[in-house]
């Protein structure tokens, strides 16, 4: 290598990956050493540093050159010794110039004073601030004016950013985010992303997640003010991913509303919305033609019926229709419902509606969770799917060894994921693999089926007795 020039070994190093190649590679001579820190692009950081300040001021004097940094104190503890603090991150913010992608993550030592000095990375683009109990609105603000280029903002347990959310107008009157992500802070609702305003036009990816589980017997919104009327005229006709999570819309037409706007939308995940229907399945289907991935995950709640109240999933037949006859383009789909049974509390969907759904649409990737109406003559629909490469079911307990062997027949599946499905046994499962060559087989949590029909059976293959449930998916 000595013959090589600088810039050659450099792209060289470029390539290498793992932090731990990159500090050996270092160490064989001075001139790699010099090599390595000048093209040295990221960092990751935490515990491990001691004194912080001191490692700091040393790592941003050698890598001069950083546009990412990571720095993850998750799991620290007082023994570990002091954090990177408010001057470690002026420090940061001083000698990495070049700095576009910063994540900070349970950072207990960081307040509104040490996320002001960011304002100073004036190439920064991408922020994301994860679990910082002392962060406030006056912090994100500074941000917001100091740093232009600013295109992708992610707040997540960040409980203490409240108020009058004078950084979300600026960033929204900028209009330069292209990226939002809000999840779980508990002083941000529905109703102050309003003020995010005309940035809702160039803004191409949403998410916002609520921790805290509503009441579903009483419900309420807890934002809702009586005689205020909510405004929901703006534009998101950019937007390409949305994704919401245990929102209300009951007293007011919340965040849903969205559906009817999103007419680029590709990416929808709507995960226990309460207040949701058929209306905005519907009102989907006929807006966002180019639909390619859905994820739904549902619980019952009481709807008004044909014959009453009744305790079900809020959607129906009816929604499956309205996305079959408009989204044509759908590959990727998931359908979890939750804690229902085969006879109260009820699944709104029919097995007859989801395979007219499955046979409308050109399936690539389908996670079916808790369909306890979906059986044997159900998977002999899928068995005919022909763009299925991905299935996973879970806790499909209507399913036998006789609908595992229809899946034999599947004309491209090549990964399969069975969990807490105890209707089949080895028989079924055993027939899907002496007939199709399977990339990858997961089985977890599967009483009936033994580790023996799974080792070896596919090119990757897991097997677990156990498996905690679905239900820790509606806790996460």
């Amino acid at each position: 290598m000595e013959d090589l020039p600088d810039a050659l070994i450099g792209e060289i190093v470029k390539r290498v990956s793992s932090t731990s190649d990159l500090s050996s590679l270092s160490l064989v001579s001075k001139r790699l050493y010099k090599i390595e820190a000048e093209n040295r692009g990221s960092i990751h950081l935490g515990s491990g540093l001691h004194p912080a300040t001191d490692a700091i001021v040393s790592l941003c004097s050698r890598f001069s050159n950083l546009f990412k940094v990571d720095i993850n104190y998750s799991g620290w503890t007082q023994d570990h010794g002091n954090q990177l603090d408010n001057h470690d991150l002026r420090i940061l913010s001083s000698y990495c110039p070049s700095l576009r992608d910063l994540a900070l993550s349970f950072c207990s030592y960081i307040d509104d004073t040490g996320i002001a000095h960011l304002a100073f990375c004036k190439k920064l683009m991408t922020l994301r601030l994860n679990s910082l109990p002392r962060i406030r609105s006056s912090g994100l603000l500074a941000v917001a004016v100091g740093c232009k280029n600013l295109s992708s903002l992610h707040l997540i347990d960040c409980n203490k950013i409240s108020g009058t959310f004078e950084w979300l107008k600026y960033l929204g009157s900028d209009g330069s985010l292209d990226e939002l992500v809000v999840k779980n802070c508990k002083g941000i609702s529905q109703y102050s992303l309003l003020l995010f305003g005309p940035g809702w036009m160039k803004l191409q990816r949403f998410v916002f997640e609520v921790k805290s589980l509503y009441n579903i017997f009483e419900p309420k919104d807890p934002s809702y003010v009586v005689n205020y009327q909510y405004c929901y005229d703006f534009c998101c006709e950019s937007l390409k991913e949305l994704s919401l999570r245990r929102i209300v819309t009951v007293e007011e037409i919340g965040l849903c509303s969205l559906l009817g706007k999103c007419k680029s939308l590709e990416k929808l995940c709507l995960h226990f919305i309460l207040g949701l229907s058929d209306n905005d399945m519907i009102t989907l289907a006929q807006n966002c033609s180019n639909l390619r991935s859905i994820s739904l995950q549902l619980e019952p709640v009481f709807c008004e019926g044909p014959e009453g109240r009744v305790f079900r999933t809020p959607l129906t037949d009816e929604s499956l229709k309205a996305l079959a006859l408009g989204c044509r383009m759908l590959q990727v789909v998931e359908l979890t419902m939750f804690a229902c049974e085969p006879t109260y509390p009820e699944i709104g969907f029919t097995q007859e509606g989801l395979v007219m759904f499955f046979q409308s649409c050109p399936i690539r990737d389908l996670v079916l969770c808790g369909a306890n109406i979906f059986d044997d003559e159900g998977m002999k629909a899928l068995s005919s799917a022909q763009f299925l490469q991905t299935l996973e079911l879970m806790d499909c307990i209507e399913i036998t060894d006789a609908g595992m062997r229809l899946l034999a027949d599947c004309p491209s599946l090549v990964n399969l994921t069975l969990r807490q499905c105890d209707g089949f046994s080895d028989v079924g499962v055993g027939e899907v693999v002496c007939s199709r060559k399977l990339d990858s087989l997961i089985v977890e949590g599967c009483s009936r089926v033994s580790r023996k029909a799974v080792v070896g059976a596919a090119k990757s293959f897991r097997y677990e007795q156990y498996y905690p449930g679905y239900g820790q998916l509606h806790r996460a």
